[in-house]
């Protein structure tokens, strides 16, 4: 048995069990999460009802409203996820008969930012 090879077999296993050691004890970046319930606003214009409930349930809608809940939580939350859209509200307008203004009620969106001391909030450190 060639004792070269034997040494090249244990160096890479130290070089593999050191980089698992290593990867192991890094930290990860922590998280705090807050479920929130808010409801969209109805739009100025009157519509068909039909147009009214399709312009409130549009994505771009719920996504605008979405984020701006988790921003109001204050600097540094995002949108984690939009748990549910909510129910569909429909208002007649008062002025034009047969038309309508529509929002969401109850959107549910679970909001996140980083935890206050864990890796990437201190200068110099992670």
């Amino acid at each position: 048995m060639n004792a070269l090879p034997l040494a090249g077999q244990i160096r890479n296993t130290l070089t593999t069990s050191i980089l698992l050691l290593a990867t192991s004890n890094a930290l990860a970046t922590e998280y705090e999460f807050r479920d929130l319930l808010g409801n969209t606003l109805a739009p100025q214009k009157c519509s068909a009802k039909t147009d009214a409930a399709a312009r409130a349930r549009e994505s771009y809608n719920i996504d605008k409203y979405v984020k701006v809940f988790c921003e109001t939580q204050g600097y540094g939350w995002h949108v984690s996820e939009t748990r549910d859209n909510g129910k569909l509200v429909c208002n007649e307008c008062s002025d034009q008969s047969g038309k309508y203004q529509c929002h969401l009620e109850d959107l549910r969106v679970t909001c996140k930012h980083i935890k206050p001391g864990s890796v990437g909030m201190l200068p110099g450190k992670g």
